[in-house]
């Protein structure tokens, strides 16, 4: 079982809530622990902790870091936080919730494609691939556009709208306007379903058409549009609707 909450020090006596890693046996310490035994073997708080570095006079790192996880439900609540949120957390301030929002931006990107590489997009796999950790624990529907090239190599992923809980309000002025910007030869439009569960609706079937016929008057192709669930996705041009 995964130890996520406050290492238990028999040698401490004080208040739980003020506890700081230095009471702590060295073997104990977060860090210390971490290069000792890996990070797979440390809970979420204790790598939250590491994250964070330090507490305040009031609370401990590590109740600071237990605090932020019961404050937003989950880590991937957390992890979708923005950092005004994060930051008006008693006892974070905004050096610690840029710490934390940089270290899950890096986690996203580590799961991605390296930008610099020119990746070449060729299946909906491949698309899937480069969304799935940016777009899978959105908690309302985000519209965005890949810009590729002749190549298909991507040139940029464009944010186009972001809507509610179920829906995000679609234009295809705004679909292809940072494409005609960026003179893309073609775009691969992705919203998700902040449900999980990646089966379009009638609506998406809609508002595809309206984007491939908008895309033949300006010349830029919409090649696919990805429906983005928890850890899944469906592909319209695979169902046959592009």
């Amino acid at each position: 079982m995964e130890a996520s909450g406050t290492p238990r020090n028999p040698r401490f006596r004080g208040d739980p809530a003020r506890l700081k890693v230095t009471a702590l046996p060295r073997e104990a310490r977060p860090r210390e622990r971490l290069c000792q035994v890996g990070p797979e073997a440390l809970g979420t708080t204790e790598l939250l902790a590491i994250v964070l570095g330090t507490g305040t006079r009031a609370r401990g790192v590590l109740p600071l870091a237990e605090h932020l996880l019961s404050r937003f439900g989950s880590l991937q609540d957390l992890s979708q936080a923005r950092p005004e949120e994060i930051d008006q957390v008693r006892g974070v301030g905004p050096a610690k919730a840029a710490a934390l929002i940089a270290a899950f931006e890096l986690g996203r990107r580590a799961h991605g494609p390296a930008p610099a590489s020119r990746y070449a997009i060729r299946t909906p796999e491949d698309a899937a691939r480069l969304l799935l950790p940016l777009m899978r624990y959105l908690d309302r529907e985000h519209f965005r556009a890949i810009l590729v090239n002749t190549k298909h190599e991507v040139m940029a992923v464009a944010e186009v709208a972001v809507g509610n809980l179920d829906s995000a309000p679609i234009h295809p002025r705004e679909v292809f306007k940072e494409a005609v910007r960026r003179s893309a030869a073609a775009v691969i439009v992705a919203h998700n379903h902040p449900s999980g569960d990646p089966e379009p609706s009638g609506d998406d079937l809609t508002i595809t058409e309206r984007l491939r016929a908008a895309g033949r008057i300006v010349g830029i192709d919409v090649l696919d549009h990805l429906i983005i669930g928890n850890g899944t996705f469906v592909s319209l041009r695979e169902r046959g609707v592009l």
